[in-house]
This record gives structure tokens, sequence and C-alpha cells, in this order.
């Protein structure tokens, strides 16, 4: 094969797995034909031949969801349109409940499913043990049912896969080992050009091509840094056993899981498979990963798997006496955060990344390969990705160490218990503010987003500063209550260090920022703007605020995890001939809120600046002093309150604390964290990026057509969809959800809502509102035909299902807390 490669091809997939070979099946399937796929051994020799072939279709996410569902509809082809066999048979799943808690989180689950249109059914131990047999039902509580769930083989999915991107012109070369990644300067831009390859028989080769695709499966993270391309993933051992024929176990037996024992099973010939994900697993390859490891296991680990061989006893007694066919310990590679990777490389220009799978790559892969081989051909994602997106990450998520110690604990969120807000435990503290020590002696239980630690709430004691996670109100309710009270009637500071803050610099600054936002940024210098930045069809990218500096610098402040996606985002789009850059300086500023009602008093006490509302509006932003230091403070609010955020020099940050903690205390100030802000801005109605904005939700329905310049005649990216959806009207609508009846209940997002006993969405974000004294949350409802508008909306009765119970419920369009926004013009 080698003697027949080409020297030029259109796109080049590194790797054939299930992933490599659906990407290039997909790529196919769009018309693209000048494909290459390239695997140093044998297709599925990897982590793929030895996977156990579960898909089961149901994700937290709505979108990872459609992303299963059409696995689960393209094995189901397959064999019909490629001649072989897939081993896809949809079996459906059964989930297991020991505890009351995890029966909870399955009538949560069953409940999002049928918000996703999922078909779900919770059903009694009796009712689970009719459907599984060999089960000891004596001691759960209940259990999930999903038909629509099954099995394959994954070995033959692959080969299939293959065979359909064969028909349709690639070429799928074995024994061929990438050896370099070529990447050159072209037009100012960074840019992948090919690869050099190796044949098994010492042939080499270079391989140009316009577009490289590295789905190198646990060789992934290897393969990026040939070409200075961070993947952050790390390979874990992960374990199964096969056992012989057991009585009662046929071909049609669900897929079952267990998750408080942390175990699976299928069935295969017979007998079962049966594996698991321990709650502390154990790394491998820390030296990197062999590139001869085809076809191979690792040696049998009892001890690491006696904990899964125990809960699988006992929820299987006849496995006391099966015989063990086989032990497989087959690595397999995780990521920080236990989804998988996809997209364009942050740091190289076409060079696609679609790895590190998690345990879930034949789930995944029909949908993945789909959505990122759409992504190729579009040049942008056609759907929402961001909880898979590459650039969640940034480049110190790809330090080894830290991934070592990560990976311990992410191989075990599979069955670990979903709690609301859980935090990962390994590997941190991580990112620190510069006032980490001080928050953390007075109280804060710290929480970490894109690796910063960020106090969540303050507790009386460092000793109680931990969560004690529930599905219902949870410990720190009442403290986290104080914070947000102290908000609304007092004064609160917020660490809101976090923030990714850029500079955009250069004479063209305005006018590139005017073709990316939908916001008309031509302000005077110390004003700020709040925009969206759009894709091509009119949905969400990014929201933040800009503050003009200057004629020719801005500041943008986004979301903590927006960092790396933000920066890509916008230097993609800055035109070669504009004097125009953007330069990161997250690093360099501090961040303090000081919200609430008695914040003007407090800042004005020990500041020389002028703070009434006729010097200091809404939206404007001055340097001033604050003791000795001198800071940027900015009038604006994510909380309803009238307050400041001052971005301060690292290097003064912990004197201004002081000098607002000393002087605070005759205004009662407080300290407070994201959960009283969580609670604070939902309460408000304000969004949030990456649960009420996403690249599938548009101004238009999130409400925000007002920060949309369509009244003047400035171009921007997703103007003309603006205008074609505003022309046709919307069929779903943000709405601000209370739920009367329940004061001590709690909401955590995800919740179906139901207008007219019909389910019409999902909460996408929810508190507890102690200002509003119920439960509260943000969410979409659709209508599937006609506009949905506000006649629609008030005409329906609301329900949200909560774990199963219909609690009756109040929408609104406008944010029941001060919806005129007087309070934070005061």
């Amino acid at each position: 094969m080698p003697a027949t490669l080409p020297s030029h091809a259109r796109v080049v997939v590194i790797g054939g797995g299930i992933i490599g070979c659906s990407v290039a099946y997909h790529l196919t399937q769009l018309g693209w034909r000048d494909i290459v796929l390239l695997e140093q051994g044998q297709l599925s020799c990897g982590t793929t031949w030895h996977a156990a072939g579960l898909v089961g279709q149901l994700r937290a996410q709505e979108s990872m969801t459609r992303l299963i569902r059409y696995s689960t509809r393209l094995y189901s082809q397959l064999e019909a349109e490629t001649g072989l066999g897939t081993g896809w048979k949809q079996c459906g799943s059964l989930s297991v409940a020991r505890t009351a808690e995890r029966m909870a989180q399955l009538k949560r689950t069953a409940a999002g499913a049928r918000a996703y249109g999922v078909q779900c059914e919770v059903i009694s131990p009796k009712e689970a043990g009719e459907l599984w047999p060999v089960m000891r039902t004596d001691d759960l509580l209940g259990a999930v049912w999903l038909p629509g769930d099954g099995k394959a083989n994954p070995t033959d999915l692959t080969q299939a896969l293959a065979r359909g991107a064969r028909a349709a012109g690639a070429t799928i070369a074995e024994h061929v080992r990438v050896t370099a990644v070529h990447a050159e300067e072209k037009a100012g831009r960074r840019m992948a050009t090919g690869v050099t390859w190796r044949s098994k028989e010492g042939q080499t080769g270079r391989l140009d091509a316009e577009i490289v695709v590295n789905c190198a499966g646990q060789w992934a993270k290897a393969v990026g840094r040939l070409c200075g391309v961070t993947v952050p993933l790390h390979s874990a051992e992960h374990y199964y056993i096969v056992t012989e024929r057991i009585a009662g176990v046929h071909p049609d037996l669900p897929v079952m899981r267990d998750p408080d024992g942390y175990i699976y099973f299928k069935e295969e010939v017979g007998g079962l498979v049966m594996g698991g994900f321990e709650p502390n697993a154990k790394p491998w390859g820390m030296n990197g990963i062999p590139d001869e490891f085809e076809f191979q296991l690792l040696p049998d680990d009892w001890d690491q798997f006696e904990i899964l061989m125990e809960n699988a006893l006992a929820r299987v007694p006849a496995l006391e006496h099966a015989q063990i066919r086989q032990f497989y310990n087959g690595p397999e590679s995780f990521t920080p955060d236990n989804n998988f990777m996809l997209g364009e490389a942050p740091e190289l220009r076409n060079f696609f990344v679609g790895a590190g799978f998690n345990s879930m790559g034949i789930a995944s892969a029909g949908g993945a390969g789909m959505a990122l081989a759409e992504w190729i051909v579009a040049g942008e994602p056609t759907m929402d990705l961001w909880p898979v997106d590459i650039r969640r990450f940034a480049r110190f998520n790809g330090n080894d160490a830290w991934l070592h110690d990560r990976v311990k604990e992410t191989l075990g969120l599979h069955y670990a218990m979903p709690w609301p807000n859980r935090e990962l435990d390994t590997a941190r503290p991580f990112r620190r503010s510069p006032l980490y020590h001080l928050l953390r002696d007075a109280g804060a239980c710290f929480g970490s987003k894109m690796g910063w630690e960020r106090p969540n709430f303050f507790a009386p004691s460092a000793a109680q500063a931990v969560i004690e996670y529930s599905f219902g109100q949870q410990n720190w309710h009442s403290w986290s209550a104080a914070e947000h009270r102290a908000c609304r009637e007092g004064v609160a500071l917020f660490d809101m260090t976090s923030f990714s803050k850029f500079l955009i610099k250069g004479r063209d600054s305005e006018s590139v920022l005017q073709s990316l936002c939908t916001n008309d940024v031509a302000v005077a210098p110390d004003r700020t703007v709040y925009t969206g930045m759009l894709n091509e069809r009119g949905t969400y990218e990014s929201d933040f605020t800009l503050t003009r500096l200057a004629h020719d610098q801005y500041l943008m402040v986004t979301g903590s995890a927006q960092a790396t996606r933000d920066l890509d985002m916008i230097e993609r789009r800055i035109p070669l001939d504009r004097h125009c850059t953007v330069v990161d300086v997250t690093g360099q500023f501090a961040v303090l809120a000081v919200m609430g009602p008695h914040a003007r008093a407090l800042l004005q006490s020990v500041s020389k600046a002028d703070w009434s509302n006729r010097a200091f509006p809404f939206g404007a932003s001055r340097e001033v002093d604050i003791g000795y230091a001198t800071v940027r403070a900015t009038r604006l609010t994510y909380v309803g309150e009238l307050g400041w955020e001052l971005y301060v020099p690292v290097e003064f940050a912990v004197g201004v604390f002081e000098v607002l903690q000393a002087a605070g205390k005759q205004w009662g100030l407080v300290n407070g964290g994201y959960y009283a802000i969580e609670s604070l801005r939902i309460e408000k109605g304000y969004r949030a990026w990456g649960r009420e904005l996403t690249p599938d939700t548009n101004p238009f329905e999130a409400g925000l057509g007002f920060a949309c310049k369509l009244d003047k005649a400035i171009p921007f990216v997703g103007r003309e969809a603006l205008l074609e959806i505003r022309a046709r009207g919307v069929q779903r609508r943000l709405v601000t959800v209370m739920l009367d009846g329940a004061p001590d209940r709690m909401l955590w997002g995800g919740e179906a809502i139901l207008r007219d006993g019909v389910p019409v969405g999902f909460l996408s974000s929810a508190a507890f509102g102690h200002t509003l004294g119920c439960p509260v949350g943000l969410g979409y409802v659709g209508r599937a035909e006609g506009i949905c508008d506000g006649a629609y909306l008030a005409a329906g009765r609301y329900q949200v299902d909560l774990a199963g119970e219909l609690f009756e419920a109040r929408v609104h369009l406008k944010a029941p807390y001060d919806p005129q926004g007087h309070r934070v013009r005061i």
C-alpha cells in the first residue's frame, strides 16, 4: 500500500480506530473524495478492538444526546449500506439503583430524557428483574429502562465505516506511521501542510495535505506535540472480564448498569461481559505509549479489579460459579473533564482533533465523526459542540503530571453520583487568585473553573467549608442565602479574578470589532458595551463586555472557561491587512466586584474619586484611587444591583482587598461566592454562556435582540441570518421559571418544563431565589408549530418535572426581580 500512497491529499486522517474511520466516512458522505487515512498498525488495533461496545443514548447535554442518537441510527443502517455486519443490536439498557440518592438521580435522568425526546421509563425492581432475570433485585429501589439503547461490535463497526469510506473514494493505508506533522506560515497564519510517514517495511514519504486530522487515540497527545498542539489526555488501565455461558443469559439480554457498584454487564455468546469504572483509577503510559502497542493488553490486575468483582458478585450471584474466559486490561485515554475533544486546534490552522473518548468511543463515534466532518467542511461547527470543543482547554492542561493525577478521578466519574455542582478533587489547587490565601482563611469553599480556584461560598469556619452533596438543599444553603441577601440589601465583595481578559489594540480595532460583534462598539473612551459574537448561522459563539480604553484600545472581559476559545475566534477573524492584535491579559489583573445598595458609600469612603450617579453612570469606566493603588473601576453588574467591578493589577490586589475589608466593616461588607452570584443573576434573568447562550441559540430566542445593531448599516458576522430570523419569528423563547409552593425544594438545571402536560423544554440554569422566596430557573420553551410569542406563553399552564414529581410553575419573559433595572442605575 505505501508504494501507492499519493503525494497530496485534501485531508489526511491520522489513526484508524473507530473515530478516524468515522471521520473519513462522513467526509466522503459530504462529497469530499481526496481523503487518505493512515494507521500505524491495523484498523482498530489500538483502543477500539477491546472496547465493550455499549451504546447508551442519554448524555447530560441535549446536543451530546443528539450525537449519540445519530450514532444509533447510523449503526442500524451500516450493514445494509456496506454489506458488513456491525454487531449492532438494539437490546435496550437498564440502570439500577441501590440507594435513595441514586433513585432520585435516575428519576431526574428519566425526566431529562423525556425533555430530549429519548424514550425512558422508571420501573420497579420486580420489572427490572423480569428484564434481567439473572440479577439480584431484593436490595434495589428501582431502575430506568431505555429501550433505544444497544450494543455493537467495535471492530466490525470500524471495518464497516472503513468500507463505506473506501467505496466513496477514500484511501486507507495500514502499517503506515506518521513521524512528523508539517506546518508553515501562510498569509500570516501558521497552518498544517501535511505529514511525513514511514511504513512497516521502512519506506518513507511526505504527504502534503490541506487539512490534517488527529484521531490517533492514546497517541493523539504525542501526535499533537509533533506540531505544538496541546491534546490533554492521559491513559488509564480499564478492565473487564468475559465469562463462559451462564444459565438464563440470552442473546436479547439488555445492557445493565449498576452505577452504585461501578459496574456494567452485557451479554456475549451466552455469557457476560462485566466491567466497570473504579473510583480510584490506575494511570498508564507515563513515559508515552509504545508505537507497537497493537492488539495488546496489559497484565491482569485482580487487586485493582477487586472492588468491581465484589460488586458484580453481589449483583449477579451466578458469577460465583461461572468460568472466566478472559480478563481484559486494555488502556484507554481519558481527559481532564471526562468529555472527548473535537475541533480545530487553536495553535495550528487546518489541524483538527478527534480524541480522548473516555471509554465512550463506540457510542460517540458515529455522531462525533459526523460533527467533526461537518466542522471541517463548513469551516465552523454546525451545532453546539461546546461541551467537547478542544478550545475549552488551555495549554497548561497538557501538563503530564497534572493529567496523571486528574485521570485517577475522571475514569471513575462514569458511575460516580452526578451530584449537582459536583467538584473534582484531584490535581488541585491549580490556578490561584492573589487573594486565595485570604479567602481560604475567611472560610471559602473553593470550586474550580478553567483551573481557577474560585470561592463557591463562605462557611463559618474552615472546617465547615466543604460541600455535603445532595439533590435537595445542601449544607451551604443558608450561608449562601446570607451572601445573597447582603448583596441585595447591603454590600458584598466577590473575587472575580477568573474572568478572562483580553487587550485588543491597533488603529483598526474598532472596525474589526464592529465586524465581529452584534452591538455597536463605536462608543467613547471609558464606556462599556455588552455584545454577542455570532457565527454565520446567527447563533452565539460568545458574549462579553468591551470597555473602550482609548481610540485604538479595548478591554474585553469574558467568561472564565472561554479564554482559549474566544481568543481563537477573534484571532482567526482579524483580516491580515488590519492593524489589530489581541493579547491575553487575564493573569495581569485581579477583579474585585463590590455590589449592593451600599457599594457607592463604601467605595467613596476609600477613594477620592466621584462615585455619584452623575459623575459615574452605569456603563462608565474610570481609573480611580483605592487606598494607595490606582485601579480601573467599571460600573457594571452581573447580580442586578448597584456595583462596580475593580480591575486591579495583581501586585496591588492584596492591598486593595485589605482596604475594602477594613472600611467595609462600617457598611456590613460580606464576602460572597459564586453560588450567590448564580442565584442573584438567575433572579435577574442574566444569561450565561454555555447554558442560555450556545451555538444552538440566537439573540431573538434569548431576548437579546436589543444588543444587535440591525438598525445600522454595519455588517457583522451573522447579520444576514439574524435579519431572516427576525422576519420569520422564533419558535422558542427564553423564560424565567418560578416554582411556586416548593420553598424546601431545589432546582439545579436540566429539569423538564411542561406546557399543558407536554414537555416543551428544559431548564438551562437554576438556583434558589432567596429574594423571590422560591426555586427559580431559566430555560427555553418551544413551540412545535407557529411563533412562540408572549400570547402563546401566557396561554399555557406550566409545570416542572422534578425527579418525576410535577410542580406548578409560572413563566416570565421579563425578570421577576427588578424587571426595569432601576436598582442598577440608582
